[in-house]
């Protein structure tokens, strides 16, 4: 690698990461604050909330990833350009230095986000309803006090009258509301709360299921004991996918034996990738923005971090509103870029020569 190769990539790189650095912390700061109620109501730590904020952030952080590299560009573009530095690169026949720096930052950045989305996200949303669980199994069985309504997610209430020995609860009441259509009620004598390693269930004796539709219907369902994975009590109501906590490998593995290509499996493996063409059509739109000195001022100097946020804006909702798929954006981007740096590289005639007598 070339010295000023390695140069330009080592600012764009500095750049990037001491945003992206910035940007999670921040993000992780309003995952903590939209969960405090895991402290103040569910009664645990603060290393809990902030264990649980963290598991919560690879999606956040994939999301900004792209942005946090078209912005660590272009601040790097404009200081070499205000500094008359990428002035000289042009002169000097530097441009290929600056392609390849590009390059390079753009495939390192490439490697991180299909990492975090391909490997690191699945772990996560594991990690994450497995915490969730335990905090759901433990709010049950030790934290909830007798006689005080206690929501454990929003929707779901529950009530104990009192506390046995080895853990048994006394009176236990669950009244669930998150579905609009049905409200489930469980009224039992006695519960307890049961692990076998993996999952967490709540085992109800000698009690009732009632169920109270919107239409007025009502039924009731006696039993002498029922059992409950403390998850349908402490997850929102819609179910759970379990691709999301498999990583990309597993997924391929598992279909290619079974030869189960789903739809769903093929739309998360595509917008996985995607993420790896977004951080591409970003840095070449970088590039063919702010790569090229120019001397013109604006009128009304637009910041490029304005710039990159809108371009990463229209992206989403390109690929929003595509009926090709979430890369959509991103190819649209590689496109408009490239056909961009093919006009402002193109060779261009010299003016005719004056000849003065």
């Amino acid at each position: 690698m070339k010295r000023l190769t390695a140069y330009l990539a080592r600012l764009f790189v500095t750049d990037a990461l001491i945003l992206f650095g910035v940007v999670c912390f921040l993000l992780w700061l309003v995952n903590c604050l939209r969960s405090f109620d895991v402290v103040s109501v569910k009664g645990q730590s603060i290393w809990v909330l902030g264990v649980q904020a963290l598991y919560t952030m690879p999606p956040l952080a994939i999301a900004f990833f792209y942005v946090c590299v078209g912005i660590g560009l272009a601040r790097a573009l404009q200081a070499l350009q205000t500094n008359k530095e990428l002035h000289i690169i042009h002169t000097s026949y530097g441009l290929g230095s600056l392609w390849r720096a590009t390059a390079v930052v753009a495939g390192a950045g490439v490697v991180c986000v299909l990492l975090l989305s391909n490997f690191v996200e699945p772990a996560a949303n594991r990690r994450l309803n497995a915490l969730s669980a335990s905090i759901a199994a433990d709010l049950v069985s030790s934290t909830l006090r007798p006689g005080r309504f206690t929501q454990v997610t929003p929707g779901v209430v529950l009530l104990i009258g009192g506390r046995g020995p080895n853990g048994e609860i006394r009176e236990f009441f669950a009244d669930d509301r998150r579905n609009p259509e049905m409200r489930r009620t469980y009224i039992a004598e006695s519960a307890r709360v049961a692990s076998d390693g993996q999952t967490y269930v709540l085992e109800l004796r000698n009690g009732s299921l009632q169920y109270n539709s919107d239409t007025g219907r009502f039924s009731e369902v006696t039993f002498g004991r029922y059992d409950i994975n403390v998850d349908q009590l402490s997850q929102p109501i819609s179910k759970k996918d379990p691709m999301l906590e498999q990583d990309t490998l597993s997924l391929v593995a598992e279909a290619m034996q079974t030869g189960g290509w789903s739809p769903a499996l093929l739309t998360l493996l595509s917008n996985r990738m995607a993420e790896g063409l977004r951080v591409i059509g970003m840095a070449m739109m970088v590039l063919a923005l702010m790569g090229f000195p120019s001397g013109r001022r604006a009128r009304v100097p637009v910041p490029m971090e304005a710039g990159v946020l809108l371009i990463a804006f229209g992206e989403r909702g390109i690929s929003a509103y595509s009926p090709l798929g979430t890369a959509t954006g991103a190819l649209a981007m590689i496109v408009i870029a490239g056909v961009a740096l093919l006009i402002r590289t193109r060779p261009r005639a010299l003016p005719p020569a004056v000849v003065t007598p």
